[in-house]
């Protein structure tokens, strides 16, 4: 028997229920994963509730993200074995698969191989939040050495990352935080400049960090109305990319009549991760980075999986500063 967390309902983090169905082989394509640790994301708290745009099959599991160990190869699996550390990456839907359990099968193509100085928690923290980050700042050529690159919600795991990609290519980072409670924190963590958006007006503040330039590219979760706000401290011919929509109100296309010239679009990591070639690359670049040590994923706090439910209601909280993570025990032989 294997354990998983499955909803019957559409609801609130008591709806999580932790089960033990009947261990699956997996199928051709997939391989199956013992399960060691979890990352959490924004996605599953909206999958869990109905606001994403997929929508479950009940009984309904879900999660993007895993670390663990290969425990069966289904046919036609080139390059991988039984033994293998490896992370699964977002590169599926969660109607169809799902990494919250103790042994999960997932597609081959989700899944990469784990370095052998990251550990299982740290490897579970990084694959949705430094692909999000690589594609608008590294991949797409926009962002170069001296740009200044807005980073909004910069606490979350994929704005940590973010910050660390930024400083990486030699651009310089500026964080938005709601509160000043995180402003130290984003700082330690290499912003260069922190915007307390409670507190501060954010087009002016970012006049002052650029010299009245404004910011090569504005890298944004939220979405809603506050991207106009976003557009007034985009420099002439920069870039507003939405990745998220954390705010339900409809979001506005910032126009000539108010802004600079600018290009507007959303981006999500499927586009890397659901292209075999796109997705090596990324692989090759976050693993690189992780190995010289520019890239350290940051983890919060940590969960069992018999908490999951006390998980989701932290990561409502909004307190987090980076990755929540939780940890999958599994019985000892002859216990």
């Amino acid at each position: 028997m294997a354990r998983r967390v499955q909803f019957d309902r559409l609801g609130g983090p008591e709806v999580l229920t932790l089960r033990d169905v009947e261990t699956v082989a997996p199928g051709a394509g997939e391989v199956r994963i013992r399960v060691d640790a979890i990352g959490l994301n924004r996605a599953e708290i909206m999958y869990r509730e109905g606001s994403y745009f997929d929508r479950p099959r009940f009984p309904s599991g879900l999660g993007y993200e895993a670390a663990g160990v290969i425990d069966a190869v289904g046919a036609g699996v080139a390059g991988f074995t039984e033994g293998d550390s490896v992370a699964v990456v977002p590169a599926f839907l969660q109607s169809e698969y799902g990494t919250y359990g103790d042994h999960v099968v997932v597609p081959a193509a989700a899944v990469v191989p784990r370095p052998a100085d990251v550990d299982a928690v740290r490897a579970a923290a990084v694959w949705m939040a430094y692909i999000t980050a690589y594609g608008p700042l590294v991949e797409s050529g926009e962002v170069r050495p001296g740009d200044h690159v807005l980073i909004t919600a910069a606490s979350s795991s994929v704005g940590l990352a973010a910050l660390q990609l930024a400083r990486h290519v030699g651009a310089i980072p500026v964080a938005t935080t709601r509160g000043r409670d995180k402003k130290q924190r984003l700082l330690d963590a290499g912003a260069a400049h922190v915007i307390v958006t409670d507190e501060e007006d954010l087009p002016a503040r970012v006049k002052d960090i650029t010299g009245g330039k404004g910011v090569r590219l504005a890298f944004d979760p939220i979405a809603g109305p506050g991207v106009e706000t976003l557009a007034q401290g985009i420099a002439p011919g920069g870039t507003l990319v939405v990745y998220g929509a954390l705010d339900p109100r409809t979001t506005p296309l910032p126009n000539a009549r108010s802004y600079p010239a600018l290009t507007t679009r959303t981006y999500t990591l499927f586009e890397i991760t659901t292209d075999p070639e796109r997705l090596r690359r990324a692989v090759a670049f976050v693993g690189a980075g992780l190995a010289s040590g520019s890239f350290v994923p940051v983890v919060d706090r940590t969960f069992d999986l018999a908490d999951i439910a006390e998980a989701h209601r932290y990561m409502e909280s909004n307190g987090q500063v980076g990755k929540i993570v939780v940890t999958v025990t599994h019985p000892t032989a002859g216990s």
